[in-house]
C-alpha cells in the first residue's frame, strides 16, 4: 500500500505514456495496487456480453484504467501548473496540503 499524496476530485496532470499532457480529474483511488483512475484519460476498451435481467447491453464499451501514481501530478489551481505537495499545520493544528511552486494551500 502507497502513501498517497492524491485524494479524489483532484484535478491531475499525466506526466508520461500515451496521454502526457492530458488533465483529468481523480474518479477513484485504488491504493493496494498505488494507481488512480482519472477521468477521460487512459481510455480502453472492454467487450462485454449483455446481461438482460440487469438490463445492460453487451457490445464494446470503452472506459478508464488506471494510471500509476507515479505518473500523475497535481495541477494547483492557484498556479494552474502540475507540482509537487507537500503537508504543513496550520495555527489551529490542521494538517494541509500546499503547493510546492506557490506555497499556496490546496484543500
Amino acid at each position: 500500500m502507497m502513501k498517497c499524496k492524491i485524494h479524489k476530485d483532484d484535478k491531475v496532470m499525466i506526466t508520461t505514456g500515451k496521454d502526457k499532457g492530458k488533465i483529468g480529474k481523480v474518479l477513484r483511488i485504488l491504493s493496494k495496487k498505488g494507481r488512480v483512475l482519472v477521468e477521460k484519460v487512459n481510455m480502453v476498451k472492454r467487450h462485454t456480453k449483455g446481461n438482460p435481467y440487469a438490463q445492460q447491453p453487451g457490445g464494446i464499451i470503452e472506459k478508464e484504467a488506471p494510471v500509476h501514481l507515479s505518473n500523475v501530478m497535481i495541477v494547483c489551481d492557484a498556479c494552474a501548473k502540475p507540482t509537487r505537495v507537500g503537508y504543513r499545520t496550520t495555527e489551529d493544528g490542521k494538517k494541509v496540503r500546499f503547493c510546492k511552486k506557490c506555497n499556496e494551500i490546496i484543500d
